[in-house]
C-alpha cells in the first residue's frame, strides 16, 4: 500500500504542471482534460472548463503524485491543511528548489539550517501549494 497526494487547482493545473516542469524537473506521465471523458449526465461541466485537466499523473524524482482543475469554482476556499514535502539530494539544490517555489509565492519559514537539518523552509507556491523543502541528514 502507499499513498499520493492529489492536488486540486481549481483550473490552475496545466499553468502549474507547466511551471513544476520547468523549475523542479517534475514529468507529466499521464494527462486527460474533461472533454476527453465520455458524457455524463449526472455531472454536468461547468461551460468553459472542456479543455480543463481532468487528471494528470506526475513524476517528481521517485514520487508519483496526481492533480486536476477540479471543478474551476471561482469561489473555492484556497489550498488549505497541507504541504507537500520535497527532499532534495543536496543542500544547493534544495535551495534552488526553494527559491524557485518561493518566485510568486509567500515564504512561511526562510531557508536555513536548523538542528535537524542543514537545511530547511516553508513555502506557499504561486497556486496556493504549500511546500516544507529539506535537505536530508547524513
Amino acid at each position: 500500500m502507499y499513498v499520493q497526494p492529489y492536488v486540486f487547482f481549481n483550473g490552475r493545473c496545466e499553468e502549474a504542471l507547466k511551471y513544476y516542469g520547468e523549475k523542479l524537473g517534475a514529468e507529466v506521465t499521464f494527462q486527460m482534460r474533461y472533454k476527453d471523458a465520455p458524457p455524463d449526465a449526472q455531472a454536468q461541466l461547468r461551460p468553459g472548463t472542456e479543455d480543463k485537466i481532468m487528471h494528470a499523473a506526475i513524476k517528481l524524482g521517485s514520487t508519483v503524485w496526481m492533480a486536476s482543475d477540479g471543478h474551476c469554482d471561482p469561489d473555492a476556499a484556497p489550498m488549505n491543511g497541507f504541504s507537500l514535502s520535497l527532499t532534495a539530494d543536496d543542500a544547493a539544490s534544495a535551495e534552488k528548489y526553494f527559491n524557485a517555489l518561493a518566485d510568486g509565492g509567500q515564504v512561511m519559514m526562510p531557508f536555513q539550517a536548523t538542528f535537524w537539518s542543514k537545511g530547511f523552509g516553508m513555502v506557499v507556491d504561486r497556486f496556493g501549494l504549500g511546500w516544507m523543502v529539506t535537505v536530508p541528514e547524513e
